[in-house]
């Protein structure tokens, strides 16, 4: 008997247009040979109690950002007895939250970029900054997507970037810039897949540089010199474990001097086209419905 999937996506987040990009991508690759999917778009808060029917047999989440991926809509579908992709609720808030995120790393021995947060314009420590260097990022606290996130290298700019964070989130983090290689490790079920390399001719892996099919980055499969491809796997698996994460997790790094510093995790990342995790498990062999299949199967364990 075919399962019947509720596709979740829209939301209310910043990220609304890549969610729908990726929900109709889930939608269209599951396979109607087991699922019979459903489409459901999330436009405010309630739809996710009045437009999920009660006989759906598995909720796929392809939500990203605020109440998506911080672990709200997790919350309700655990209520309702329905089960659902990825993490838990705990799990998803504290990844969600970059500064708690960040902590957690920090404690548990997993190199990240020196940061502060900000609630205020009154809040900016011009002095950590300087401590810091110029440049640094600086974004909102739990925004995805690079939405509102600028690379600023002079004080002079700093106010109007916290501004405009604030202005999508009620924290912004200031972060210390590293020069190096971006790459992504992609975790199914606690094992880590191959990592996917991000070469961009932006300054950074922005909005334009992740969804541009024009400007877009450059990523594949790398295998890394072997010991600091150890120590990047090592890391993750790390993040899997401290996070206590649950089916599937993206973990976005930084190689700078010869150390994976982590930069966010994902605990809902992107299925668009031109996400990294298919191109992960491209690597193994695993179709994008078949990706699909062992997401699905995975979060029904």
């Amino acid at each position: 008997m075919k399962k019947k999937i509720a596709v979740i996506m829209g939301g209310i987040s910043s990220e609304r247009e890549i969610s729908l990009k990726s929900g109709s991508g889930v939608f269209e690759s599951l396979d109607r040979e087991k699922y019979e999917p459903i489409k459901v778009v999330i436009d405010e808060k309630t739809d996710i109690i009045t437009k999920i029917p009660d006989d759906v047999d598995f909720a796929f989440l392809a939500l990203h950002g605020k109440f998506g991926e911080d672990g709200c809509v997790q919350s309700v579908l655990e209520t309702r007895d329905i089960p659902y992709s990825g993490c838990g609720p705990l799990s998803s808030a504290m990844c969600m939250d970059k500064n708690i995120s960040k902590k957690i790393c920090k404690s548990s021995g997993i190199p990240t970029a020196d940061w502060i947060t900000v609630k205020s314009i009154d809040d900016i420590d011009y002095n950590r900054i300087e401590e810091m260097g110029y440049p640094v990022f600086v974004k909102p606290n739990s925004g995805g997507s690079s939405v509102a996130t600028f690379m600023i290298k002079e004080k002079s700019k700093i106010e109007d970037a916290v501004r405009q964070g604030l202005e999508v989130d009620t924290e912004v983090m200031i972060e210390q810039y590293l020069p190096g290689e971006e790459c992504t490790s992609f975790i199914l079920d606690g094992e880590v897949f191959p990592t996917v390399s991000i070469k961009s001719e932006q300054e950074f892996f922005d909005f334009e540089a992740k969804y541009s099919s024009d400007n877009g980055a450059v990523e594949e499969v790398v295998y890394l010199e072997e010991s600091l491809q150890n120590k990047l796997n090592e890391y993750s698996k790390m993040c899997w474990d401290a996070f206590n994460c649950r089916a599937y997790v993206r973990v976005d790094f930084i190689i700078s001097n010869g150390i994976p510093y982590v930069l966010e995790l994902n605990t809902l990342p992107g299925l668009t086209a031109t996400s990294l995790i298919p191109r992960s498990a491209a690597d193994r062999g695993i179709s994008y419905s078949q990706l699909l299949d062992k997401l699905i199967d995975c979060s029904l364990k």
